[in-house]
């Protein structure tokens, strides 16, 4: 569900990010029929808290025998979280997940030393209309826990906690944060919300968080006299006091952050580790597409094919 950042110019590697507070302007690209609109990694931040991939999918509508259809490919040293708002996506993995992932779910996929996964909009879902709008982010993962095995968590939405009051409506998707505890396991400190305000309501940040930021997906929303329309991100400074308040419309916000990574990432296509060394190894290791004894196995009720690493 992504294109590969070693080909976009703008986004900074290594140990060329700044750590200012910024607002961040998403890019869009038009990945077969459906547009993604990426806010990290960025030129003004890499990461925030371990959030370094954050991907707007859609809002997008497709004709029946049309869909979402990325063939098995591989990640190391990050975990993927899959949010869905609207629509349902197969998701196939080496670790033998073959799972439909709905709206309200958590999905996380920890890569850590390797593995391969697809995901498709595929059998009897393609006889009718379909469509999909969410949010797939990837949390880099702390130095010590890089070459992890590779794991699969799903918590339905009926298991996260929900804070409803004073025009607001709030579900904790990961980590902690309002006095509350997500149930997936999670490898560093994080922060990850869906929040939706009334017109005017106002939404205090939690403090206890040393990164925070918000994703406007719809309205807009003021913060110390300035109003931010959607499709931005901001992020703001640690230990400030933070109030975000909706407009006149209301607005619906994800809010993520949490600890600050140990060290910056190298990234380079779906791969994120600590060193150079790391990336090269795994590239070889997929290049060498040994499948039955390698470092990468496709999956096994998805193994026909795979996307080949770029020449870059």
């Amino acid at each position: 569900m992504s294109w590969n950042p070693a080909l976009d110019p703008s986004i900074p590697m290594g140990d060329e990010v700044d750590s200012i507070a910024a607002v961040i302007i998403p890019r869009a690209r038009d990945l077969g029929g459906f547009e993604v609109r990426r806010a990290l990694p960025s030129a003004q931040r890499q990461m925030v808290g371990p959030f370094i991939f954050f991907d707007q999918m859609g809002p997008a509508e497709f004709l029946t025998g049309q869909g979402v259809d990325v063939r098995p490919h591989p990640h190391i040293g990050l975990a993927t979280v899959t949010y869905l708002l609207r629509g349902r996506m197969h998701h196939r993995d080496s670790l033998g997940t073959d799972a439909w992932i709905a709206p309200g779910e958590v999905n996380l996929m920890v890569a850590g030393h390797g593995i391969t996964h697809s995901e498709r909009m595929d059998g009897p879902a393609r006889q009718a209309p379909q469509s999909l709008f969410g949010l797939q982010t990837w949390l880099a993962l702390p130095k010590a826990h890089e070459d992890d095995p590779a794991a699969f968590h799903n918590a339905p939405a009926s298991a996260l906690p929900e804070l409803e009051g004073e025009g607001k409506h709030l579900r904790l998707i990961l980590g902690h944060g309002w006095g509350e505890r997500a149930p997936v396991p999670l490898h560093s400190e994080t922060l990850y919300a869906d929040a939706t305000l009334a017109p005017h309501a106002a939404l205090p940040l939690p403090d206890d968080h040393e990164d925070r930021g918000i994703y406007i997906l719809k309205g807009e929303v003021t913060v110390a006299g300035q109003t931010f329309p959607a499709g931005q991100m901001l992020v703001f400074r640690p230990g400030d006091r933070v109030s975000v308040k909706a407009g006149a419309e209301g607005a619906r916000l994800m809010i993520l952050g949490g600890a600050t990574m140990d060290g910056p990432r190298h990234i380079w296509w779906n791969f994120v580790a600590s060193s150079k060394e790391r990336i090269e190894a795994a590239k070889e290791a997929w290049r060498a597409g040994d499948w039955a004894h390698g470092r990468f196995h496709l999956p096994p009720n998805d193994n026909a094919e795979f996307i080949p690493a770029p020449e870059r």
